[in-house]
């Protein structure tokens, strides 16, 4: 199964499974960014909309980008304003919805399911403002090597989603290369229980 179908067959329970991965992420998303201001936003892997929301509080204007046409029509129906666009493409491809350079760029469990780190940051750097940030908010490689992956329960049994293991360092290396600097890296734990692994990793990079 195709991610891009791994995730119209997730769509219809997105917003309704229990997933800590999801949710954790959200909160990660809006504590980051909580600080940096934005006027145009490219928004990677919207899904159903769930960081779309706060995004576009803070946004004069978001480009909400996704793989899945399920998710993007949820996320239309959750998020009625002028001041977003939702678009289908595949990020893996030259990036031809990026019609504007933007002061932010967002991942949102996104990069854990693209095998190529290094035109995925070229793309991103071309996207945006000198000065600009670009947040990554991704299951932590640490839960990762223990075996946790995008999955879902189905009436046919439990669907994986194709997933590829991303080191800390291939996060901060490849984007280094292509003119992006680590200024905040953080790791968020399920109940704030720091004895046990953590959940997501955040980064955020500037262009300098």
């Amino acid at each position: 199964m195709t991610v891009e179908d791994a995730y119209n067959d997730w769509a219809a329970q997105y917003d309704t499974n229990k997933n800590r991965t999801r949710d954790l992420e959200a909160v990660a998303l809006r504590t980051t960014l909580a600080a940096i201001p934005f006027e145009t936003c490219l928004e990677i892997g919207c899904g159903t909309g769930k960081n779309t929301e706060w995004l576009v509080r803070k946004a004069l204007h978001v480009t909400a980008v996704d793989l899945s046409a399920e998710m993007l029509e949820r996320a239309r129906k959750k998020v009625s304003s002028n001041k977003v666009t939702f678009l289908q493409a595949d990020i893996t491809q030259p990036w031809h919805f990026a019609t504007q350079v933007y002061d932010l760029v967002t991942f949102s469990l996104v990069l854990e399911h693209i095998q190529n780190l290094n035109f995925i940051f070229e793309q991103t750097a071309a996207a945006l403002k000198s000065g600009g940030y670009t947040y990554i908010g991704e299951l932590h490689p640490f839960k990762q090597y223990s075996g946790t992956k995008a999955r879902f329960d189905t009436e046919e049994g439990r669907q994986e989603v194709e997933c590829y293991t991303h080191h800390i360092s291939d996060f901060v290396q490849t984007a280094t290369q292509h003119g992006l600097k680590l200024v905040d890296l953080n790791e968020y734990f399920d109940t704030h229980d720091k004895s046990g692994l953590p959940r997501i990793l955040t980064l955020l990079l500037q262009k300098v």
